[in-house]
């Protein structure tokens, strides 16, 4: 699922007057003066209009014999356009898709494969969060672009007045001290609503456990795994030191809102969130900061999902090797600083986390990215989010019932589900 639909990004980028450069519809042959026209297909927030027309401009001047045609693709009917592009004879050179939704393109044969040319693009820095969805059956048909994930945003003044510096929170025990710290005198010391259930996923991540893992060319539910129920029970004890709802998700009611209301030291979103939460309580403003999610321990920030894009060529593209040439600078550590520092994105590799630096939202993503995962890498996997027993799951612990049982019944469900074709 792309992370764009858990609102992960709508509030990263705010204000990208994004336009298109071309109003193409098919791949042509040349671009009337002899060059190749290079159709590709970015999508709505991927880049602003300035950062498009610094990319076209530099990559044409060090490819003069290309023509590159960006078109902006909206998110909504997106899948069925990739899916009918991909089985049209005209279908664009490149494609940017939401990084979980590889699996589901490649698995009909429509992608190409770039296994033999990962080492040409420095696969080997890559993210995982982002490479492994990237991958499918062994091959690599996705190629990291860019990535974002969650983070604590707290509030400054409330954790200086309670004595807690936020870079001493390092591991999850020290978490819930501060958090129980900063609960008293009317403030909530983190609004965690009930069914935030990517921020589980890392917490059973961490635990060595995952949503749903291969068993006998199969795929099993993992939520009753011992991992995973420690992890749920680690939830459990976090969203306890607040007064978010048991029975709804981060979007319901909106978490920045929530805090926006000035009673809230915490909440775990993508740093976009804070500029919502400054835009509702302009008197918040300067009084907000960041910090990775905290490990189990120390020496390690807590895992997280990565959210993010990945660039793909259809195997039915009419320039091949024109598209890998793209791929290959707008995914590249040049490009790739430039469109971390102009988007406030994750860099696509771990060595270029320094290009974030200066922007402290952004470079606390880079943090945890180091420690990013994926949902299970399976077509199918879209089809368990559209039932979504984990949300279920989680309200029932949250509201009494017992772990094991209410785990085991979520495992049967993602396992049913995994196991057939819809």
């Amino acid at each position: 699922m792309k992370y764009r639909s858990l609102a992960l990004l709508s509030t990263l980028v705010l204000s990208a007057g994004l336009v298109a450069c071309s109003s193409s519809d098919g791949t042509s042959d040349g671009a009337g003066d002899g060059r190749t026209a290079l159709d590709v297909w970015l999508m709505r927030d991927s880049v602003s209009a300035q950062f498009q027309k610094e990319f076209e401009t530099g990559f044409e001047k060090a490819h003069p014999d290309i023509d590159v045609k960006i078109q902006i693709q909206e998110w909504e009917g997106i899948g069925e356009k990739v899916t009918a592009a991909l089985a049209s004879n005209d279908a664009p050179d490149v494609i940017e898709v939401g990084n979980t939704q590889v699996a589901q393109y490649a698995q009909s044969g429509g992608l190409t494969d770039f296994s033999d040319r990962v080492g040409e693009l420095g696969g080997g820095d890559w993210l995982e969060g982002l490479a492994e969805p990237g991958s499918y059956e062994g091959k690599q048909y996705g190629i990291p672009y860019y990535a974002a994930n969650r983070v604590v945003i707290h509030r400054t003044d409330l954790f200086e007045k309670a004595g807690i510096d936020p870079a001493r929170i390092r591991t999850r025990d020290q978490w819930i001290a501060a958090t129980r710290k900063l609960n008293t005198g009317g403030t909530q010391g983190i609004y965690l609503p009930g069914q935030n259930w990517y921020v589980l996923s890392g917490f059973v991540w961490d635990e060595g456990g995952d949503l749903a893992v291969k068993s006998g060319g199969g795929w099993k539910g993992g939520l009753d795994s011992s991992g995973a129920l420690r992890a749920m029970d680690f939830y459990r004890r976090l969203q306890a030191l607040g007064k978010g709802p048991k029975d709804s998700d981060e979007a319901q009611p909106p978490q920045a809102e929530v805090m926006a209301k000035g009673q809230v030291a915490q909440i775990i979103a993508v740093p976009g969130g804070a500029k919502v939460i400054e835009e509702k309580n302009p008197e918040l403003k300067g009084k907000l900061g960041f910090f990775p999610i905290p490990g189990k321990t120390a020496d390690r920030p807590g895992a997280v999902f990565t959210g993010g894009s990945d660039l793909v060529v259809p195997a039915v593209a009419a320039h091949q090797e024109e598209a890998f040439t793209l791929i290959r600078e707008l995914t590249g550590d040049a490009w790739q600083k430039k469109l971390a520092v102009a988007m406030s994105y994750v860099p696509n590799k771990t060595t270029l986390a320094g290009a974030v630096a200066g922007d402290p939202g952004t470079a606390a993503m880079a943090a945890g990215a180091a420690n990013g995962h994926a949902t299970p890498n399976t077509p199918q996997w879209a089809a368990v989010e559209a039932k979504n027993p984990i949300k279920e799951y989680m309200t029932a612990v949250l509201t009494g019932e017992d772990a094991k049982s209410a785990a085991a019944e979520a495992s049967r469900t993602i396992t049913e589900t995994l196991g057939s074709d819809s």
